[in-house]
């Protein structure tokens, strides 16, 4: 897993799409080329988000966690020559346990 020296703000999750399963031919087989969605490992974690009310909402996710997103939601963003996926905690549909 890649280290972030980086601190995500309010609830904004780092990510990067989990690798690609190889086919026996040698094909690799992307969860992002289809329209379905996609696992993605968390890289780094924002503290949280103020909500409607003025009260904080702490984010309920870790780094290391694996998680369900839309391939085409994301964000793509590079730091020092590496990407990385940013959404909001609100744009994941799941986290696997």
């Amino acid at each position: 897993m890649k280290q972030l020296k980086l601190q995500p703000l309010n609830d904004n999750i780092f990510l990067e799409y989990v690798k690609a399963k190889e086919t026996k031919s040698g094909i690799l087989l992307s969860d992002v080329s289809k329209h379905k969605p996609a696992k993605a490992k968390v890289l780094a974690v924002g503290p949280g988000r103020m909500d409607r009310f003025g009260t904080f909402v702490k984010t309920t996710l870790k780094v290391g966690d694996t998680i369900i997103i839309d391939p085409f939601l994301p964000r793509e963003i590079q730091i020092d020559g590496i990407d990385y996926l940013v959404v909001k905690e609100s744009e994941i549909f799941a986290k696997l346990v």
